[in-house]
């Protein structure tokens, strides 16, 4: 059975769109999304084989089993070939590739806690790079980008914003909901109803990328969080 779209999404959002393996963390997204679909252009490599005789093929599982978030890594392409090598199915063993599926997302999900942060100044500093960076891929690569207004039915534009939406803005958002979680205290009172505004849109966000919900759920991005935390 195909790989599902929520177990596709749920992979690269929570690798961030990066090989999960140790030490590598190229990106697997946008220069190559052109010509192909976001999920292929990294490598959804499966821990126990997908196919009799396959490395690391456990005929125990169900088909389901096989192709579900629980069974996938991310890859960049020269390491889904390394680890599927005969003769290297010893040195990946499926205890190896979990632990590295398992320490890369720990790492992409805990990029604050390597952040200290002591005053509301250094807080919006920290959320100030990952909306730009967030907007950013809005306006490069999101429905009123310039590629998107001058080719509104291309397929290969829809698949460069749907890969930046799974390895930029998502994961963007959660650092920034992280950081909000710990130091919102450090807001006055009249910024709170602000921030619950956010932290509601980023919500929503993720449940329609990962298909939970219709577009038309989705809470609008608060500008007033953006004047908030830039001043501008």
């Amino acid at each position: 059975m195909p790989i599902s779209e929520k177990a596709i999404k749920l992979l690269w959002s929570n690798a961030a769109g990066r090989c999960s393996f140790a030490d590598c963390g190229e990106r697997l997204t946008v220069e190559q999304a052109a010509k192909s679909a976001p999920h292929t252009l990294g490598e959804m490599a499966h821990i126990k084989g997908k196919n009799n005789g396959s490395n690391r093929y456990d005929e125990s599982q169900t088909d389901k089993e096989r192709d579900s978030y629980e069974n996938l890594i991310l890859l960049c392409p020269n390491h889904h070939t390394s680890i599927d090598k005969p003769e290297n199915e010893e040195e990946y063993s499926v205890d190896v590739l979990i632990k590295m599926k398992t320490d890369h997302e720990a790492s992409i999900s805990q990029r604050l806690d390597s952040v200290e942060i002591t005053s509301i100044d250094e807080l919006k500093e920290q959320i100030a790079v990952y909306l730009a960076d967030n907007h950013q891929a809005w306006i490069q690569y999101g429905p009123l980008s310039e590629s998107a207004k001058a080719n509104p039915h291309s397929d290969e534009i829809y698949a460069i914003w749907l890969s930046e939406r799974l390895s930029t803005i998502v994961p963007n958002n959660r650092v920034i909901v992280g950081l909000l979680n710990q130091h919102r205290k450090l807001f006055g009172k009249y910024s709170q109803a602000v921030i619950s505004r956010f932290l509601a849109h980023s919500k929503s966000y993720e449940r329609w990328v990962n298909d939970e919900i219709p577009y038309q759920a989705v809470l609008r991005f608060p500008v007033e969080f953006e004047k908030l935390i830039t001043g501008d």
